[in-house]
């Protein structure tokens, strides 16, 4: 007879569904487990039979056979050590059939038979759903993956809780799902003296996740103003935070007993590889641009990043999802995220400043951030020149709006935003309107259609340039609490999509 459990095996944020057969036969007594298992896998016969061993339950002298099916789909982690022990238990008849096969089941075993937490729980919640079962998982991975409400979590400590459970000796209650309370925002935009214009871009940005280019020399607070990003950003949604979560999940970054609302804030090193930024490694593991899907990506010292990193960034970008292509699967994530960069002007970082700059002025900001290219530059909606603070401006009370006024700005518009995009489900922010529909939501009456003529002849706008100003105009529109896109949205849009920083900066300091 051949017992049967099931588990999942993960390509990117899709759970495919694993039948584990277990067959105990007369033979050679051994353990082999088959159906392509990598390392961590093949391992799990050890540990199976020890935290069976210490449940007092000896393996009989036959074959034991475990086949991982389908067999052509590559196996990876230690969550098959579960299901494995379920089908052994069913094939020795202390589990009945019907228990492990309408079940999904999947944790870690440590040698005396705890369950260890493993990623992916929130995943194979969703796979255990679409296929009408319950999840059995370890203690510490049920509050992630009870927000799946329409499959019941079972989560145990132990592999003997398991076997109570089952047996109807001690029913363990399914559990219940938990929210961990996002961190609270460590900068307030109060905090910022001056550098108005740079708060009015940030509140733009974060009200229709619009990607978003500081300049300014260093000291000028442009890496504070990206971390008050956080405390001006609306929560996430439920079907927002399920979506995250679920790449956290993979990536291992629950780890708190539950998923959170607060929406990521990814900053990585200007050192990060490929691999890091855009997601890859031996296992296509998600890259931050995923890791920040439905939040913020902060690249400091963005000309910094090697070239080959900054380019990858184009597609995800405009796209909203990354493919991770390797030899033996291809692998799609999601990543609508909001990308804030921030450079300084030059090399040595005080080109508009004639007593600090250096004697290659102003060469040296042209080549600075030509690292940038022209078809990257041209996929940020808004582009804001951050100026160096005057010492006298410190001494200035702190500003009468805080992030909390702005917040509750930002958050009327996103409401407009989601009522207006319920009919697309692919959509939830202005940044993500196209086509038509750009054309429908934010034309504007006469006289910004005008301006916006104007100014696309006057600064040679490409069609992604002039379609990303009309964006913007409906996003200020949206925070005006306007209904059409009127002169001044459009003005003030297309105030941010001046020529490039390098350009302007290089003329003031010529002039």
């Amino acid at each position: 007879m051949v017992a049967r459990a099931y588990t999942v095996a993960f390509q990117g944020v899709e759970a495919r569904m694993v039948e584990v057969q277990c067959a105990v036969t007369a033979g050679l007594p051994g353990f082999s487990i088959v159906g392509l298992p990598d390392k961590a896998v093949s391992e799990a016969r050890d540990r199976v039979r020890t935290a069976l061993g210490a449940m007092a339950i000896a393996l009989p002298s036959k074959r034991i056979t475990v086949n991982l099916s389908p067999a052509d789909l590559p196996k990876e982690g230690s969550h098959f050590d579960l299901p494995i022990a379920l089908a052994l238990l069913s094939a020795l008849d202390i589990l009945p059939d019907d228990v492990t096969q309408n079940v999904v089941a999947l944790g870690e075993l440590s040698l005396d038979g705890t369950l260890v937490p493993v990623v992916g729980a929130l995943p194979a919640a969703m796979a255990a759903a679409a296929h009408d079962r319950s999840l059995l998982c370890p203690a510490a991975s049920g509050a992630e993956a009870a927000w799946v409400g329409a499959a019941q979590v079972i989560a145990a400590k132990t592999l003997g809780d398991v076997v109570r459970h089952y047996t109807g000796q001690v029913p363990i209650t399914p559990a219940e799902p938990g929210e961990v309370p996002p961190p609270s925002a460590s900068r307030d935009l109060r905090d910022v003296k001056g550098q108005e214009r740079a708060k009015r871009a940030l509140e733009i940005a974060a009200a229709g996740r619009h990607h978003l280019m500081m300049v300014g020399t260093p000291g000028s607070g442009k890496s504070m103003l990206a971390a008050c990003l956080p405390s001006i950003l609306p929560p996430l949604t439920a079907i927002e935070a399920l979506e995250t979560s679920m790449i956290h999940s993979l990536a291992g970054l629950l780890d708190e007993g539950g998923i959170s609302r607060g929406r990521p804030f990814r900053e990585p090193h200007h050192t990060a590889s490929m691999a890091a930024i855009i997601g890859g490694g031996r296992r296509a593991r998600p890259g931050e641009v995923s890791l920040a899907h439905n939040g913020v990506l902060f690249m400091d010292e963005f000309p910094e990043f090697s070239r080959t990193v900054l380019e990858t960034l184009r597609q995800p970008i405009e796209t909203g999802e990354v493919m991770i292509a390797r030899a033996n699967a291809h692998v799609k994530y999601p990543c609508k995220f909001m990308l804030v960069a921030a450079a300084n002007p030059c090399k040595c970082g005080y080109l508009p400043d004639p007593a600090r700059a250096c004697a290659r002025v102003p060469a040296c900001g042209e080549d600075y951030l030509g690292r940038i290219s022209g078809p990257l530059m041209d996929r940020f909606d808004l582009r804001v020149d951050v100026p160096p603070v005057r010492y006298t401006d410190l001494n200035l009370p702190p500003s009468a709006e805080g992030s909390a006024e702005v917040s509750a700005r930002v958050r009327a518009a996103r409401d407009r935003q989601t009522a207006r995009f319920a009919e697309h489900p692919t959509m939830s922010a202005n940044a993500d309107a196209l086509g038509d529909l750009l054309d429908s939501i934010a034309s504007p009456d006469s006289d910004a259609r005008a301006l916006l003529l104007r100014a696309a002849e006057r600064f040679a706008l490409s069609a992604r340039g002039y379609h990303r100003v009309m964006r913007v105009a409906r996003t200020i529109a949206d925070l005006d609490g306007a209904a059409e896109v009127r002169r001044p949205h459009m003005a003030e849009a297309i105030s941010f999509r001046l020529p490039d920083p390098a350009g302007r900066l290089a003329q003031a300091a010529k002039s």
